[in-house]
């Protein structure tokens, strides 16, 4: 009898289990034309922007994540994790993160989970969680990246995201940007 209910709880705690990855309602996401202009003409201008500087001076200004941060910068610009403090500093310390792994250990794989997790957890300790910036230590392990790769492109390019966040958010009337700086 004991193994029957054993058998019984564990079956109506997989259910639960399941049944919280269900969903509930409908997509609270909002189609607004001037946000999609605004999504359009700050990730056009930022990454162009970025390109064009790598061509002029011969130095790395894009990096991938950098187009997922103009998703959040444009798009979500009011959330917590798209603020300055986040884009700038969430990049900053998960490339930092995988810079000091992928120099004490390599880019074995699981170093670049561990880097990824480290990162994630650096982020969260130092209030700058920002989620493309996740991406950041594999692509300095994929790359084999040097230290410089802290300053160019990730620390001035996402100042430059900043940058255009600031000017084009706040040609809207109805955004003021950035709800926080520290």
């Amino acid at each position: 009898m004991g193994r029957t209910v054993t058998v019984k709880k564990e079956g109506q705690s997989l259910k639960l289990f399941a049944a919280k990855m269900r969903g509930k309602g409908r997509s609270p996401l909002k189609v607004n034309m001037k946000d999609i202009l605004t999504g359009l003409i700050g990730g056009f201008l930022t990454i162009f922007a970025l390109i064009i500087l790598t061509n002029i001076t011969e130095t790395a200004w894009l990096m991938a994540s950098f187009g997922a941060s103009c998703v959040l910068a444009f798009v979500a610009w009011n959330a917590p994790l798209s603020q300055p403090r986040n884009i700038i500093g969430g990049h900053f310390v998960s490339t930092l993160t995988g810079l000091v792994i992928l120099h004490l250990i390599g880019d074995e794989p699981w170093a670049m989970g561990l880097a990824v997790g480290l990162a994630i957890s650096f982020m969260i300790l130092t209030k700058t969680t920002h989620p493309p910036a996740g991406a950041d230590p594999i692509i300095v392990m994929i790359g084999g990246y040097s230290w410089g790769y802290l300053i160019t492109p990730v620390f001035i390019g996402s100042i430059i995201i900043v940058i255009f966040a600031l000017l084009l958010n706040n040609l809207r009337r109805n955004r003021e940007y950035p709800t926080f700086w520290f």
